[in-house]
């Protein structure tokens, strides 16, 4: 189905091309001034120079030409050669009734489908979702289905991040719990009763102690190594915190309307890994860092300016290199996510990846693309990172529980479906619905709210999280337009 703007492209292209001009310039859009016509075109400005006229003179003759009055009337002319077009009232009629009748409303599909990767959700293994996932879900959720909805073949990918430091740190947790992991029976009766409470307390002390401790961080990150090395009893651990904290997180993104196509994790693409850095090795990628071992990103002459602890300014190169290899032999994030772009490679062959991340990790996407392409393993421009800002409260930082710690994802929920019952209730909506009936339309007054409230603001920057706003049943909110669309659906049913 052609649209309003494509259609007078394609009229006014007719035209230039009688006048022996450029059909490229003929392109129609959108007015930048709706007061003054429905579409524009500035072609005119931009073919005068090559016909040898002013631009005022050629906009006349290209006016003078058209005779689609079926479309449109002849356009008029606005400031240095601007065409300006108010298409007919039938052409209106014809594009409404054939939008009506369509059923996906007259969205065109893309020319050439392609085969695209929303990578997004992004929950840790070990550790609950909270609202910092939010934004990356609500988000990458509307991306998969405006892709797939334009015709696009789209798989969206959790990633979850289940094989990194956090892991080592938690068996080294549970192993000074238990006094050591060689009993097998206490471990076994520790791991099934696992919980995710158990989890989310355990980890911020794990965290700290590290911070504090060096044996305990350097034995941490030993088990990270033995874990990844496929040593047991710690493969049994990670295993019972991974499915642990999978159904947990399987429940959260259901109850935002978030479903995934790949439920994979950075162990997934961990087997990938030795291979890789044989590849990475063989051609020449892999250098010896400080007992690490990186991949140099940089281009030739890229360099920022460092202050040293010392107070010292030096140059040093830009991006960073990527450390690929620890000096205790773990893969690090980076690694898994380069290993993890091979194995999209072999296994989709997409021709784009697409990471909804927080804008703060923009330095670490742009060191593990350039890494691949320099590896050879996709082009850089197939790689986007698609940040966003972060959601914060009414002080302006970031979303925080009343007692300073970090809100928990489904206590949010919790928080919006309480505030949209008593909205229900202030409304006198639902007085005759079963109990049931009441909860599913309060999830869903809640849910619309916290949806439309991150998707009503740009992207790239952060917003303050009102619930009581974005609960109103009037104006600019989710709820008011569930509103609107059960008024619109009576009123069709009523007609």
């Amino acid at each position: 189905m052609t649209d309003l703007a494509s259609a007078l492209s394609a009229a006014n292209a007719a035209v230039f091309a009688t006048l022996g001009l450029d059909a490229r310039h003929a392109e129609v859009r959108r007015s930048d001034r709706p007061d003054l016509a429905e579409f524009q075109c500035n072609g005119a400005l931009a073919a005068a120079k090559a016909a040898g006229k002013k631009p005022l003179e050629l906009a006349g003759e290209i006016a003078a030409a058209w005779d689609n009055t079926g479309l449109a009337a002849k356009p008029t002319i606005a400031g240095p050669g601007f065409l300006n077009f108010t298409v007919s009232a039938n052409a209106l009629t014809l594009r409404a009734q054939a939008i009506a009748e369509d059923a996906r409303a007259g969205a065109s599909l893309v020319a050439r489908k392609r085969r695209v990767i929303v990578d997004y959700g992004g929950p840790n293994v070990a550790k609950g979702m909270h609202v910092g996932h939010l934004r990356a879900s609500i988000i990458g959720e509307s991306i998969k289905r405006v892709f797939r909805f334009r015709g696009d073949e789209v798989w969206g990918d959790a990633h979850f991040g289940d094989w990194g430091f956090q892991m080592g740190l938690m068996i080294t947790a549970i192993e000074d719990e238990l006094g050591g992991l060689a009993d097998a029976p206490k471990l076994d009766a520790r791991l099934q009763g696992l919980s995710l409470d158990y989890l989310e307390a355990a980890y911020p002390a794990a965290a700290a102690k590290a911070r504090e401790d060096v044996a305990f961080r350097d034995r941490a990150r030993k088990a990270t190594a033995a874990l990844q090395a496929g040593a047991e009893p710690h493969r049994t651990i990670w295993k019972a915190m991974h499915d642990v904290s999978m159904a947990a997180q399987k429940r959260d993104f259901a109850s935002l309307g978030v479903d995934f196509d790949l439920w994979l994790g950075e162990s997934d693409a961990d087997p990938l890994i030795p291979e890789m850095v044989r590849d990475l090795e063989s051609k020449g990628l892999l250098e010896e860092d400080q007992g690490a071992r990186i991949v140099r990103v940089a281009g030739p002459g890229e360099r920022k300016k460092k202050k040293l602890d010392d107070g010292t300014v030096i140059e040093v190169e830009s991006p960073d290199p990527l450390l690929v290899i620890s000096s205790e032999g773990s893969a690090m994030y980076g690694t898994t996510d380069l290993a993890t772009i091979v194995q999209r490679v072999r296994d989709q062959q997409p021709d784009l990846i697409l990471y909804v991340v927080d804008q703060r990790q923009a330095d670490h996407f742009e060191q593990v693309y350039r890494a691949a392409a320099k590896a050879g393993y996709i082009a850089r421009e197939a790689l986007e990172h698609t940040g966003f800002g972060t959601m914060n409260g009414s002080d302006g930082k970031p979303f925080k529980t009343r007692a300073g710690g970090v809100l928990k994802l489904g206590d949010l929920i919790g928080q919006a479906e309480e505030k949209a019952r008593a909205r229900l209730r202030e409304a006198e909506i639902g007085a005759d619905f079963t109990t049931e009936e009441f909860e599913d339309v309060a999830h869903k007054v809640a849910i619309a709210a916290i949806k439309f409230a991150d998707l009503s603001n740009f992207r790239g920057t952060s917003y303050v999280f009102d619930l009581d706003r974005f609960m109103s049943f009037e104006g600019k909110t989710g709820p008011y337009l569930l509103y609107q669309a059960v008024r619109i659906k009576s009123v069709m049913r009523t007609a």
